[in-house]
């Protein structure tokens, strides 16, 4: 299965683009895993294991605070073109909706003067300060910001920290059993970063925002594996339900393959990525900043896990993103070819 697709990520692998991988390939009701190479390679080599825990930095968005957001907004909780200060009182910005924290439609001015040194307090504080600008609505600029306010409005509503409403709606329901947040065995996490200032990132989150929020992050915190992400995965291929647990409504997935941004014209879901395969039917995507994606495809039921540590020991983003992109078009090329073939017996 895939054989163009696992021989790029040899290549990619053996390139050091990423010293190790964690990947599935997701068919209707079979998959194929592989784990291959190393979970750290400074200060000592270290093999990747099936147990050990990826931080899959941005992929909480997706996994997390998006799933909680529309379970809300199925339950008639919220409303998403409600403006977001009437769910969430403190925060000044009185024209941003919860769709456009969504879509990254917000043109949210989110620079914080000196943000890595500020407490959780003060760096919460900030963000409640946040203004939009004057493309509100019309441009699709990629933000932390939106699901960092998100979770902010899950704890006032919910009445509990962001990461105890991640695991009882989310994790919980999902058997996600080893998917955690706030480690506290740094043996039992994959190593990413070795930072000038925080030293080799071991059992924190890599994410500096996050790793400051900590139990209130929405944008990134989860540390998980590829067992318990296709557990999340086959819960979007069965429309919603895991087994026999719903998690969300058949509607709403399905709803999420259409372009959520307010024009119609900004290629975003609510929470994910658009991506066309290349017969132009749409798919899910969302990646994480440490080197991790989905690609989940729930109109033929067939999705793409994958987990690396690509900023370990250095981050060299710019290289990564041209060869992951390289990877992906191979994927789509080949998951046509795998169709044409299924259909000619």
């Amino acid at each position: 299965m895939y054989e163009k697709t696992k021989a790029k990520i040899k290549e990619l692998m053996e390139d050091e683009v990423f010293p190790g991988v964690s990947f599935s390939f997701i068919m209707a009701d079979k998959s194929e895993d592989h784990i291959w190479g190393n979970a750290q390679i400074i200060p000592t080599v270290e093999p990747l294991k099936p147990a050990l825990l990826f931080d899959v930095a941005s992929l909480t968005k997706v996994v997390c605070t998006t799933t909680v957001v529309l379970q809300l907004a199925e339950a008639g909780v919220i409303n998403i073109d409600v403006p977001f200060k009437h769910y969430y009182s403190v925060f000044e910005d009185e024209k941003i909706t919860i769709r456009h924290l969504l879509t990254h439609t917000s043109d949210i001015q989110s620079y914080i003067e000196n943000r890595d040194t500020l407490s959780k307090e003060e760096l919460k504080a900030a963000y409640n300060q946040v203004q939009s600008g004057r493309h509100l609505g019309e441009k699709v600029a990629y933000t932390d910001t939106g699901t960092i306010l998100l979770g902010f409005m899950l704890e006032e509503m919910v009445g509990k920290e962001a990461i105890e409403i991640f695991k009882e709606r989310v994790l919980q329901p999902l058997d996600m059993k080893e998917s955690i947040f706030l480690p506290t065995d740094a043996a039992k996490i994959v190593p990413t970063e070795a930072h000038p200032i925080r030293g080799l990132i071991r059992g924190q989150t890599h994410d500096p925002k996050a790793f400051v929020l900590a139990e209130h992050a929405g944008n990134a915190g989860l540390f998980t594996n590829l067992t318990d992400l296709k557990k999340f995965t086959q819960m979007y291929l069965n429309e919603g339900s895991y087994q026999e647990t719903k998690v969300l409504e058949k509607r709403t997935v399905r709803s999420l393959l259409v372009d959520q941004t307010p024009n119609k014209r900004g290629n975003r879901s609510l929470g994910w990525d658009l991506k066309d395969d290349l017969t132009g039917r749409t798919i899910l995507f969302h990646t994480g900043y440490t080197g991790t994606f989905l690609l989940i495809d729930p109109t033929e039921k067939e999705a793409f896990i994958f987990l690396s540590n690509r900023v370990h020991p250095i981050d060299k983003r710019a290289e990564y993103i041209e060869k992951r992109d390289e990877l992906i078009e191979i994927y789509l090329q080949e998951k046509i070819t795998n169709k044409d073939e299924s259909l000619s017996f």
